[in-house]
């Protein structure tokens, strides 16, 4: 299986969602931020999310109607979060630790552990 670090936008757009619109997909390592071409009725800009394993490969889609992402720590304070940008033009958010993501929302929440 190719690492989001080999993946084009067309191989991105292959990836299955998630089974469910808040099934727990367990800790995964990092978030792609795909930006959609549609609107939310919010008037701002859909984004979708590819969950990442410790291997850098994905595991799936985590929503496609959010238009927020809210970032949220469990634990305590601390965490560092990092973004770069993947040769296919997507950003990719890490964090020191492993991540879970919420449900599929309006708002789309990840915890950092």
């Amino acid at each position: 299986m190719k690492t989001v670090f080999d993946m084009t936008k067309e191989d991105f757009s292959k990836v299955p969602k998630r089974d469910g619109w808040s099934k727990d997909i367990g800790e995964f390592r990092s978030l792609v931020i795909i930006p959609l071409d549609y609107e939310h009725d919010s008037g701002w800009m859909c984004m979708d999310f590819v969950a990442v394993n410790d291997e850098g490969e994905p595991i799936c889609k985590l929503s496609g109607c959010s238009d927020v992402l809210t970032f949220n720590v469990i634990g305590g304070c601390g965490k560092i979060w990092s973004i770069d940008c993947l040769p296919c033009g997507y950003l990719r958010l890490f964090s020191q630790s492993t991540l879970t993501a919420g449900p599929e929302l309006s708002s789309f929440e990840i915890y950092a552990k």
